[in-house]
């Protein structure tokens, strides 16, 4: 009987202990310290990625644009279909980050009919226009989101679902599972929690910045005015017994003038 040792590579075995690397064909995310924690390298292309944020609409697109820019340069011709979207996508902003809102196909349905919206996600994923498919499912339970799984895969489609932060405590089938929360540095404007992947735990967030690169330069020089006008005005703050204030500086000349 053929003994295997630990280093020993079976070929279609995945270990706990490591990274999956062969799952699924992935699409770059566009962030490479992001890429170098998913499996494969990236959004994995035929599968569910589940993401949870506190609410719909704060973070997702800075997540989720660069790749689907980088989906709809390589097929031009394809949709983009967004179902259930809390908000009509702002066309400027979207264009900012290379989106072609022209190719971009909204589905809605009357308010609470969380059935209609799943099978509109559904019907998305098997059709042969579309290369992505965003859903916004608050409502969704782990059967539906299990059917949803199944027909990505079927269709090798990218299929991000959208749910509030509270589900992440939910059972999900989703192979890979984002915890989105916003954060005001320097370095980056959103932390990205890895809750499930195919391989070991992830200790810490990884810190992402997502705004485009102009929007960027824009707040830096937005906030190194405000840092100017402060400086310029800190004199002006000092208490009036303050010795440095110019208050005092100009009660002492009025007592001068008085004087003589």
């Amino acid at each position: 009987m053929p003994v295997f040792s630990s280093d020993s590579l079976v070929p279609h075995v995945w270990r706990a202990d490591a990274l999956d690397h062969a799952a699924l064909p992935t699409v770059d995310t566009g962030y490479s310290g992001l890429n170098a924690v998913l499996p494969g390298g990236g959004w994995p292309q035929g599968a569910l990625v589940e993401v949870l944020q506190p609410q719909a609409g704060l973070h997702e697109w800075g997540l989720v644009a660069p790749a689907l820019a980088s989906l709809q340069t390589a097929a031009p011709d394809k949709l983009l279909v967004l179902a259930g979207a809390p908000w009509l996508p702002f066309g400027p902003a979207l264009g900012a980050r290379q989106i072609n809102m022209e190719r971009m196909l909204c589905v809605q349905a009357i308010r609470g009919d969380a059935p209609a919206l799943l099978w509109a996600t559904r019907e998305a994923l098997q059709c042969a226009d579309v290369a992505a498919v965003l859903a916004w499912l608050p409502d969704a339970r782990s059967a539906h989101l299990r059917r949803l799984q199944m027909a990505a895969h079927a269709c090798n489609k990218l299929l991000f679902v959208f749910r509030t932060s509270h589900a992440q405590h939910e059972s999900s089938p989703a192979p890979l599972r984002l915890l989105l929360e916003g954060v005001s540095s320097e370095a980056g404007n959103l932390h990205v929690h890895v809750l499930k992947r195919r391989g070991p735990p992830l200790a810490l967030p990884l810190l992402l910045a997502t705004r485009p690169p102009r929007l960027s330069a824009l707040l830096a020089a937005s906030r190194e005015r405000v840092r100017r006008q402060r400086d310029e005005l800190a004199p002006m703050l000092l208490p009036v017994t303050s010795p440095d204030s110019p208050i005092h500086a100009l009660l002492d000349r009025l007592a001068h003038l008085d004087h003589h």
